[in-house]
């Protein structure tokens, strides 16, 4: 990539060199962690002050796309999967958004008999068998979330649907079951060795921790849900706004 800025541009010079890196660390080098040259050389190749490229650098710093260590260097930030509160999706719907390519690891379906508290959300009784959904899933390079679905019966969901479809898109399309109001709890919690196995994280590593209670739009519970995230790939965005 050619490194040069428009001295003639009435473009401020910190507002190019921006614009200049956010190019360069798409190259896949730097993608894989190589360091970004050297600011005092980088700086003399586009014939601007040391302050000028840090304004620039310290914005991509503050943006998270890079890390910068003194006595290290600068390089690219890993990647952090991020989910906002505002405006829920599926998380097949959340990863398209991003540009995020889903890979599932495992996929399960059973029947299983519910425990006190899911029982208790969908008001059923504990004897009342309902359809389980786990799943393991994350990029292309490995699994960063662990997912536990629980359906209320009144959906007349069989087993046999295809879950690898987006989830809440294949619950409307089927069953007309329109997925209208999500709360949610998140938490951080250490993993136990099942889950660590399954995010191929240590034993007792730090996870994000997130149950959803998903209602329809008669604000009737159908789907009772736990996420268990990698820490390490994932980040919580709320985002609000006053009125």
């Amino acid at each position: 990539m050619k490194l040069s800025i428009d001295h003639k541009s009435p473009v401020p010079l910190h507002i190019q060199a921006e614009q200049l890196l956010r190019e360069l660390i798409k190259d896949p080098a730097y993608q894989a962690g190589k360091l970004l040259p050297n600011e005092v050389e980088l700086a003399k190749k586009l014939a601007i002050s040391r302050t000028t490229l840090r304004q620039a650098i310290n914005k991509l710093v503050y943006d998270e796309l890079l890390i910068r260590k003194k006595g290290f260097g600068t390089k690219v930030a890993s990647s952090k999967i991020s989910s906002k509160s505002m405006n829920w999706l599926s998380f097949s719907q959340e990863m398209k958004a991003r540009g995020i390519n889903v890979k599932n690891y495992e996929l399960h379906v059973s029947w299983v008999f519910p425990d006190e508290s899911t029982a208790s959300f969908f008001d059923i009784s504990t004897d009342k068998k309902i359809v389980k959904m786990e799943r393991l899933r994350g990029s292309s390079d490995n699994p960063f979330v662990y997912f536990i679905s629980y359906f209320h019966p009144r959906i007349g969901l069989t087993g046999e649907e295809d879950f690898k479809r987006p989830l809440y898109e294949m619950l409307e399309d089927e069953y007309s079951t329109v997925a209208n109001l999500s709360k949610e709890e998140i938490s951080a919690i250490e993993a136990n060795k099942f889950i660590a196995d399954k995010l191929e994280i240590e034993n007792g590593g730090p996870v994000l921790f997130r149950k959803r209670f998903v209602y329809d739009q008669g604000e009737r519970p159908m789907e009772y849900n736990l996420g268990y995230y990698k820490a390490e790939s994932f980040v919580y965005t709320v985002e609000s706004r006053r009125t």
